[in-house]
Order: C-alpha cells, then structure tokens, then sequence
C-alpha cells in the first residue's frame, strides 16, 4: 500500500481515540502494521529497531543504569529508577533478575559491565522483549537517559506485523502523527520492498477498538 499521508494517519489517530472507552488509567496509542510478502525467517523478514519518538512517549520510562563511578553518581543523582554497580550485579539472583526486567522499561549498562550484566539479567530481559543498552564509559549518562526516555523497539514475532505504541491519548495529535511517521519511515527503509511490503497500518488505544488507516 502508500505510505498515508499525515492527513490519514490523525483521522485514524482521532477515531480511535474518540472510540476508545474511558479507563480510570492512561491508556497508550499504538500503531500496528500488517506486512505481506515476507518470509519471517529469513533475516530480511525480522524487524528488530529500536527507535526513537520525536514527540515522546508521553509518559515517563523507568531508566535503569549498570555502572560504576561517577557514571553511577551522575545516574542516582539524575534519578533514575535503579542503579545497579558491579558488586551488585554479582550478588543478583534470579528473582531479583526477573523484577528488575518487570520495572525497568530500558537497562543503561556501562560497556565493560556488558557481559556481566549479559549473563545475569539477559534471561529475564530477554523474554520481555528487552535488551541491555550499551554505554561507552565516556558517554555522558545524562544525554543517553534522556534520549532512552523516548525510545521503543519495533520487532516482529512469530506473526507478520509488529505493533509499538506511538504516545498517550492525552498527547496533541499531531504529535502522535510524528511518531507513527517516525516508525513507518523506518520500517520503510528496512522492509526488503519497503511499503510495498505494508499490507495494513491499524490505529488503537490501549483498551480501544483498531482504525485502520486509509493509505
């Protein structure tokens, strides 16, 4: 199908939301996009992209950083949800694994704690489609925090669509159209026909009925 215009993607974004039942919580907005003509296991086939949301996700993410030094410091004081040093990664078990992958949206791991942290909190992250970012020791913490606070990753299964939220039904609609856009851009560039490979683009609130978008 076409990319849709922005004009389509904020009619679907306001249908659902004006569909969307009242819930006594936030609910997200997500963009789900059905793929044809793709074989899911070949690696052309397997999306996996972290991406960034240029409006936001209109909520807070809890941020977890793995570090030592003053890369700890700055990181407790900038106020992260957890900061976990090397001595307290080695006395980690796996029940404390486990609730670490269910509170922390992103896990900030300084590069030399990489492997470490790897093999103590990549089972449980691993499985809740999570994976441990990367930080060189150089890196200034407080930039990496705040560009992970709008980061998702977009990947597929076993089925050929991926499904990421694009932000919170309270955010300016055309806000919500940014994102979607940043995310169809994306796996435009990465799909081996680019659109052509996009079956169906499906708007919906966390609770709500799916709008398609008319491309």
């Amino acid at each position: 199908m076409p990319m849709p215009t922005k004009e389509e993607l904020r009619e679907a974004i306001r249908k659902a939301i004006e569909y969307s039942p009242p819930r006594n919580f936030k609910q997200s907005v997500e963009l789900v996009v059905v793929f044809k003509d793709i074989d899911l296991k070949s690696p052309e086939g397997r999306i996996r992209e972290t991406i960034y949301l240029p409006k936001g996700r209109g909520k807070e993410l809890n941020i977890c950083v793995v570090a030592d030094g003053e890369m700890a410091v700055k990181a407790r004081e900038l106020g992260v949800k957890r900061v976990i040093t090397s001595n307290e990664l080695r006395e980690i078990d796996k029940k404390t694994a486990k609730k670490i992958a269910e509170e922390c949206d992103w896990v900030l791991v300084r590069t030399d704690l990489m492997a470490h942290a790897g093999r103590i909190l990549g089972p449980a992250l691993g499985p809740r489609g999570k994976i441990p970012v990367p930080v060189p020791p150089n890196a200034d913490i407080a930039s990496f925090i705040n560009r992970y606070k709008s980061m998702i990753l977009v990947r597929n299964k076993d089925q050929p669509q991926v499904m990421a939220p694009i932000g919170t039904i309270d955010m300016d609609p055309d806000d919500l159209v940014e994102n979607a856009y940043a995310i169809l851009s994306l796996l435009e560039s990465k799909l081996p026909n680019g659109a052509h490979n996009i079956f169906r683009v499906i708007v919906k609130t966390t609770m709500g009925p799916p709008v398609p978008v008319v491309g």
